[in-house]
């Protein structure tokens, strides 16, 4: 921090706290999101989505993937048939497409302020989970008036 720079004054407690919560549940729900949008990537790109290339794809141990995929299921978004891998229900796919469309936006939004495009990518596995609705309307309006 500059010297001459003064730290911005705390929120309210409220505000605060608000922040943070949004941040607890964004985290909660952006392994779901990454899960749904690999497995429609897999079931569009090769026809299957096993927990073995489910688990390889996302760099976590095959339990991790079970779990995970067990958390998918409890919550509606995905089904699966023992030997034949992870199918997504209605709202699993709604999620992965809402969950690409962000991405997408954010990936934009990046290039065009000239960040490199694998830097975009991988910064905007992050970014993606946590965008305010308020935010991606922003992003949207910006794209559409270059």
């Amino acid at each position: 921090m500059a010297a001459n720079t003064l730290p911005a004054p705390l929120p309210t407690e409220p505000t605060q706290a608000r922040r943070f919560g949004k941040a607890r549940a964004a985290q909660s729900s952006a392994t779901l999101e990454d899960y749904a949008e690999l497995i429609d990537d897999l079931l569009t790109g090769t026809g299957s989505a096993r927990p073995t290339d489910i688990a390889r794809r996302l760099g976590v141990s095959h339990a991790t993937a079970i779990k995970t995929i067990g958390r998918l299921k409890r919550e509606g978004l995905a089904t699966s048939v023992p030997y034949h891998g992870v199918s997504l229900t209605d709202a699993g796919r709604e999620l992965a497409v809402a969950s690409r469309e962000r991405h997408r936006l954010v990936v934009e939004v990046l290039t065009a302020i000239g960040v490199p495009r694998e830097a975009a990518e991988e910064d905007a596995e992050g970014i993606e989970h946590y965008i305010s609705p308020a935010t991606l309307a922003a992003f949207r309006a910006f794209l559409a008036r270059r």
